[in-house]
């Protein structure tokens, strides 16, 4: 049996929510699903499953045709003043920096949403020299935009959404084309984020991180959230995540194997580091008493 996702808090909601673009193509088709406040969650799932097309509906770039998303607890309001209001508690940083970067410099572009808010100079000024602290571009702040490397891009993008002090983070897909250190980086700047109380999404094809980093995963497949799981509990999920065509995490087939033989605890780890550690725990000598005569 699977164990709901504890969330007594939800932050984002969608209910039987359904969307089909204009060639007819599928979206999202009774999808429901809710993040609870302060959690970290991966969205996984094959192309076309629907994630992008959900991340649409969370800060409102798409209305649903049927069904219903809500945001603390009530219906989103897709007036002007509501969407204005979602869009600056809810960030979107897409998967492909490009199409959100437009702005001559990094500054500039991070000044782009505090701005058309309204704030002032000042503020704008403070929430930006923060945004940028935070995500390590502080020394950056001038430079041309174009003039960036990949990963310092995804770094502004989400600097760019933090500028607006949002509740919920939304990444699509935040470690694509990103090498190991890059990736190692970006790991910890949404540790940081987390940290500081802001919930994350984020869609992911790789199973392995979702289950060493998220608190709760969702199972995309033709339009619907089909599961959604408490990390922990994934190790007991592997006929589920192969309905969706997902394997076991790879450290859970290793500890298994390592476990049937006596080498490991039958504790599931979450990460390869936490394995070895367990290895090399269950391995080393016993210290033995020493006996003086």
């Amino acid at each position: 049996m699977i164990r709901p996702v504890a969330s007594p808090e939800p932050l984002l909601e969608l209910a039987g929510v359904s969307y089909a673009y204009a060639d007819g193509s599928v979206g999202l088709a009774g999808c429901s699903l809710a993040i609870g406040r302060g959690s970290r969650n991966a969205l996984i799932g094959a192309n076309g499953s629907g994630k992008t097309t959900l991340f649409q509906h969370a800060n409102g770039l798409l209305r649903p045709q049927a069904g219903q998303v809500s945001y603390g607890g009530q219906a989103v309001d897709y007036g002007r003043a509501g969407l204005r209001r979602l869009r600056s508690r809810v960030g979107m940083v897409f998967q492909n920096p490009d199409h959100q970067l437009f702005s001559a410099s990094v500054r500039e572009d991070v000044s782009f949403g505090p701005l058309n808010l309204g704030l002032s100079d000042a503020v704008v000024r403070r929430r930006v020299d923060a945004a940028l602290e935070a995500v390590g571009m502080a020394a950056a702040a001038d430079k041309a935009v174009h003039h960036l490397s990949f990963g310092q891009k995804k770094r502004v993008c989400i600097a760019g959404v933090l500028a607006m002090e949002p509740e919920l983070l939304v990444l699509d897909e935040p470690m694509a084309g990103l090498d190991h250190g890059m990736q190692d980086e970006l790991l910890a700047i949404l540790d940081g984020l987390h940290g500081r109380g802001i919930t994350l999404l984020l869609a992911t094809h790789d199973i392995d991180f979702a289950y060493g980093w998220a608190d709760a995963i969702h199972l995309m497949a033709a339009g619907r959230c089909v599961a959604s799981l408490a990390a922990a509990d994934l190790p007991a999920q592997g006929e589920r995540l192969a309905a969706v065509g997902l394997p076991l995490p790879a450290v859970v087939a290793i500890h298994r194997v390592l476990a049937a033989k006596g080498l490991v605890p039958h504790q599931p780890p979450r990460s390869a580091s936490e394995l070895l550690a367990g290895l090399e725990i269950h391995l080393s000598p016993k210290e033995t008493p020493c006996l003086v005569a």
